[in-house]
């Protein structure tokens, strides 16, 4: 079951304000401030407002994390006080950390090897470097924070990496190796070197002159993605220990999968066959067919190859033919926020379950006549619906398809 939820994004520093805006299409995307990208083919990236780390964690947390760890901190914080638990009655081997991060710190990393190189003397480093930079410091720093002694890991398969974390939580809980898990993803990747390296892989959108229609999923004129960061926190826990406590249950999680396409380091399989089966697995899993499903939250980056790809697997999963279901890409109002976005996009998938709406695809004038399906793409506003059973689609370099399942209790 999922009891909680919490959420840091560009659109947002909470869910409510975060799912108020992606339902009413608004983006996050803007000029970058976190560094000088004035000689960058692209100068814009979907940022996280107004974020004051000393405010929301104390000074002594925010000295001695990077940001991608900053994030976790409070999105999990969120999410636990949403579940509304009572930590002085739980077990704490019960209660664990699975969490999701691609990069590990990346803006500590650069600010010491700048630091290095400017010589003068022996090398010194910080010694919160390692500590800082390390993928594993999110979960480890949420367990400390609040005292949980259960399983602790990070999941890295890029941007499917907290869509991997949420399966493995899924898992963990049913062969019983866990009462309640603290399960997402975070990450901080508007860095100079991040944004360099994905930008020379001519991966991100070049729109400067209008940054907010930047990222246009599945239109003709989509030329890439635009680069987000923040965090998405879900509480993943056993269904007798939320309803013996009366917990307030979003929705059940009720299947997941992985698969690889085994194709290619950065680009997904063209004809979409290992995300095709991503789906079909883990919607048996869930005892649902394509047929039953009301929504898809797809991975949609905005990329030439990478929405062709999606769609394609869809229609081999479909046969080609319409279902109910409808499709949206709120990546068009978040951004892409990388090992992040799976976990940000799965609790879209239970606010529309909550609220029985689909958020719009926004920016998306003209649908590319390559792909299938177009007729079931939400454009432009949101749209009140039955949505009883919700899918989400992560996608990340290296083939990793990631796929979880959500139903109505």
């Amino acid at each position: 079951m999922i009891t909680g939820i919490g959420a840091i994004t560009p659109v947002g520093n909470n869910v409510p304000v975060f799912w108020q805006n992606v339902v009413e299409g608004r983006n996050g995307f803007g000029p970058i401030t976190h560094f000088d990208a004035s000689l960058y083919k692209t100068q814009f990236a979907a940022e996280v407002k107004e974020f004051n780390a000393v405010e929301r964690l104390g000074r002594p947390d925010s000295k001695r994390t990077d940001l991608f760890t900053q994030y976790a901190l409070v999105a999990a914080e969120e999410a636990i006080n949403d579940a509304g638990f009572d930590l002085n009655n739980m077990d704490p081997y019960e209660v664990g950390v699975i969490w999701g991060n691609g990069q590990g710190g990346m803006e500590t990393f650069e600010e010491q090897v700048v630091e290095h190189t400017k010589g003068g003397g022996p090398p010194r480093y910080s010694p919160f470097l390692i500590p800082k930079f390390i993928p594993n410091m999110a979960s480890g720093m949420i367990s400390i924070r609040h005292g949980f002694q259960g399983i602790n890991y990070t999941t890295v398969s890029a941007c499917a990496s907290s869509n991997t974390a949420l399966m493995d939580a899924f898992n963990y809980i049913r062969l019983g190796k866990a009462t309640v898990i603290v399960a997402g993803g975070s990450e901080a990747p508007v860095t100079p070197a991040s944004f360099g390296g994905f930008s020379v892989l001519k991966a991100l959108s070049t729109r400067n002159d209008d940054p907010a229609s930047a990222s246009r999923p599945f239109d003709i004129h989509r030329d890439g993605f635009v680069m987000g960061e923040g965090a998405g926190a879900l509480i993943l826990e056993e269904y007798e220990h939320a309803v013996k406590r009366g917990a307030t249950i979003y929705a059940e999680m009720t299947g997941a999968a992985m698969t690889s396409d085994a194709y290619h380091m950065t680009a997904s399989h063209p004809d979409g066959a290992g995300a095709a089966k991503g789906m079909e697995l883990a919607l048996r899993e869930a005892g649902l067919s394509i047929d039953q499903l009301d929504y898809l939250n797809a991975h949609a980056t905005s990329t030439p190859v990478g929405d062709l790809s999606e769609m394609n697997a869809l229609a081999r999963l479909t046969g080609g033919r319409e279902t109910r279901c409808r499709i949206s890409a709120t990546k068009s109002t978040t951004g892409h926020l990388m090992a992040a976005a799976g976990a940000i996009e799965a609790i879209v998938c239970l606010l529309a379950i909550r609220d029985q709406v689909i958020p719009p695809t926004m920016n998306t004038t003209e649908i590319d006549p390559q792909l299938p399906n177009k007729q079931a793409i939400v454009l432009g506003e949101a749209r009140t619906a039955k949505v009883r059973t919700a899918m989400s689609n992560a996608f990340g370099f290296g083939g990793h398809n990631g796929v979880v399942v959500f139903q109505a209790m």
